[in-house]
């Protein structure tokens, strides 16, 4: 895999650290801004859908510009905006600099994604997205517990600062490592904009972009409410959540890992063989998460699985949307974060249920449950490879 790859994999480290910090922050920005914390926990909503509209909207902005000067503008509009938040004393200043952080992420996501599929042959998409979502996965595994440890010893705008000088040495790498001449399918003769958004149209594009989403959707259903599962419901100290999401994260840098060497030549086997295995983990996860060990162990291999099938069917996304050359990152950037953003709103329906703690779970397989409905009778599109024929 060439070095690019790699450096822009520092960047989404960086920026997968911000998305998923907030949840161990959260109470220390409450009193300092003098909120609540369900007011700071408005951050993480701001954040999410900010990734959702700024996707398409600005790589279609940025569709014509040299990718260099696209990827540069948004790392550093991402660290500009983290160090506005760390000064700040005032709670709308703070919700701003987050929906302009979340607009930098999703426009370099998109970019980035598609900008990784073009720097490698057209049979190893799913090698390159493996290594640029590594980048978030051991955001998962060091970036997230590192910066709720920099946060309760230095404070919260601690973290901000420490996300905001990552993306230097990532701005650094772009700069040095990315070429600064517009790409064949940047140039002028490219598609047409209009061209590229009526790929939307086809069923079998939306159909990978739904199953992406819904996976996603079971991964923060279950993931963001870990943390009351692990003290609560196992019966564990505060100490072992840290535990169990770097165990997650080592899963799910193991899954993408496996993944991305299948993703390309067998998507289908990943999915059909994964689908169901990720299904039965949920589900296995809500009925023995009183027992540490099952729960610790399960937790690893639903990161593990989680990410396998949800990185597998974004790489999907890539080769479908092979017509919108510009704004296919964004599709799957918008994919991803939609599951990113229904999943808890659906999971915390379930906490005032009678399973509580457990109805996430439950809820992770159900949304499995609904992808595996949809995929199984669709195998044989979704499993079509590099193949360019349309489903009509």
């Amino acid at each position: 895999m060439p070095l690019p790859l790699y450096l822009l994999a520092v960047a989404v480290f960086a920026m997968g650290t911000s998305e998923f910090m907030l949840a161990g922050l959260l109470p220390g920005i409450a009193t300092d801004l003098d909120v609540t914390v369900g007011t700071a926990g408005v951050l993480t909503s701001a954040f999410a859908i900010g990734m959702i509209v700024g996707a398409p909207l600005v790589a279609a902005l940025a569709r014509n510009w040299p990718r260099r000067s696209s990827l540069l503008g948004f790392i550093l509009a991402f660290a500009a905006a983290h160090a506005v938040g760390a000064i700040t004393t005032s709670f709308p200043v703070l919700f701003t600099t987050r929906v302009v952080a979340a607009l930098a992420n999703a426009g370099f996501l998109a970019v980035a994604l598609t900008a990784a599929a073009t720097l490698v042959s057209p049979d190893k998409k799913g090698r390159a997205l493996a290594v640029l979502l590594s980048g978030t996965t051991i955001a998962t595994i060091a970036g997230v517990p590192g910066g709720s440890v920099l946060g309760t010893l230095l404070g919260w705008r601690a973290t901000f600062w420490a996300v905001a000088a990552l993306c230097l040495p990532a701005a650094l790498g772009i700069l040095k490592g990315i070429p600064a001449g517009r790409v064949k399918e940047q140039a002028t003769d490219g598609p047409a904009l209009r061209a590229e958004l009526a790929q939307l149209v086809r069923r079998r594009l939306i159909l990978v972009m739904l199953l992406g989403a819904l996976v996603n959707a079971a991964t923060f259903a279950g993931f963001t409410f870990l943390a009351p599962v692990v003290t609560d419901t196992a019966g564990l100290s505060e100490l072992w959540i840290s535990v169990a999401l770097v165990l997650f994260g080592f899963g799910s840098f193991a899954g993408v890992t496996v993944a991305g060497r299948l993703s390309d030549q067998h998507p289908g086997s990943v999915i059909a063989v994964g689908g169901p295995l990720l299904l039965i983990g949920w589900l296995a996860l809500a009925v023995l998460a009183d027992r540490p060990v099952a729960l610790l162990a399960l937790v690893f291999v639903q990161g593990a699985l989680s990410f396998a099938l949800g990185s597998t069917l974004i790489t999907r996304v890539l080769y479908e949307a092979a017509g919108a050359p510009t704004m296919a990152g964004s599709y799957a950037t918008a994919a991803l974060n939609v599951g990113a953003a229904v999943g808890p709103l659906i999971a915390a329906t379930t906490l005032s249920t009678g399973v509580g703690n457990l109805g996430p779970l439950w809820s992770s397989g159900f949304l499995v449950a609904v992808a595996l409905l949809i995929a199984l009778p669709l195998r044989t599109v979704i499993a079509a490879g590099r193949s360019t024929e349309v489903l009509q």
